[in-house]
């Protein structure tokens, strides 16, 4: 059984979790919830990496072998200095331009991501490389963030606020969306009913099955899992309450 380490600055990186806990429900995770200081987005690359460097060192204290850095705006900051510091192998988020611009009908994609995320070079290096002929079109979601923290998935106020940031990229003929934040897929059932009132089969990408994956190869790799069975065990932390964390966390378990 391995143990993996998970961390966002918040809650959202439970659909990251929730992917991998899928391809591997038996291994033993640690997530961390940086909830104190989120949300990441607007916040200095020194300061996100250096909660991301204090994080590590509780994770891999725990027993940590792998770590997930589950928060988009994170690994545009931090990856790189951690794996020069840490001797753990770290996997990263990144928007999923590439299947996006290969599966796109219209010749126009939809970038969802927090403002650090848009402005970050690994997401500017990906998108220049693999959109050449495609036009994206990029939108911060203001306000998902919070709304997820909050736990308010479906009210009224909840369409309002993602359709404020999801009919921009509509809009302009984007037939397929990436999401560029790990908040952002406890948001996808109303994203989705917002997106079939405006137009039809629009498909939103999220990276978290890919990042799983990932988790599973590097695992088998160094020989350390995944295991084929026993008991899965979660620890959930946070830096602040953890209401918010344990109640999401009850909502994918119930799924």
């Amino acid at each position: 059984m391995a143990t993996i380490g998970i961390f966002d600055s918040g809650s959202g990186g439970l659909s990251v979790f929730r992917e991998i806990r899928r391809a591997m429900p038996h291994e033993r995770y640690i997530y961390y919830s940086d909830n104190a200081n989120c949300p990441y987005g607007e916040k200095s690359r020194e300061f996100i990496t250096g909660r991301a460097r204090e994080i590590t060192r509780l994770l891999i204290s725990k027993g940590a072998q792998l770590i997930v850095i589950a928060c988009n705006t994170a690994t545009a900051a931090a990856i790189a200095t951690l794996r020069q510091e840490f001797d753990i192998p770290f996997v990263g988020m990144e928007p999923a331009v590439k299947p996006a611009a290969l599966g796109t009908r219209s010749g126009v994609i939809g970038v969802l991501a927090t403002a650090g995320t848009l402005k970050a070079s690994k997401y500017l290096d990906t998108r220049d490389r693999f959109t050449e002929g495609i036009k994206v079109v990029e939108h911060v979601g203001s306000g998902f963030v919070e709304l997820v923290e909050s736990l308010d998935l479906h009210s009224e106020h909840t369409r309002e606020v993602v359709s404020a940031s999801l009919q921009p990229l509509l809009a302009q003929g984007a037939d397929t969306i990436v999401l560029g934040c790990t908040h952002y897929p406890f948001l996808l059932p109303v994203m989705e009913e917002v997106a079939a009132g405006s137009s039809a089969g629009i498909r939103f990408i999220d990276p978290a099955p890919a990042v799983a994956r990932q988790v599973s190869k590097i695992l088998q790799e160094k020989g350390i899992g995944p295991a084929t069975e026993g008991r899965p065990d979660v620890e959930l932390l946070a830096s602040a309450s953890a209401d918010t964390l344990q109640r999401l966390f009850s909502l994918i378990c119930s799924e």
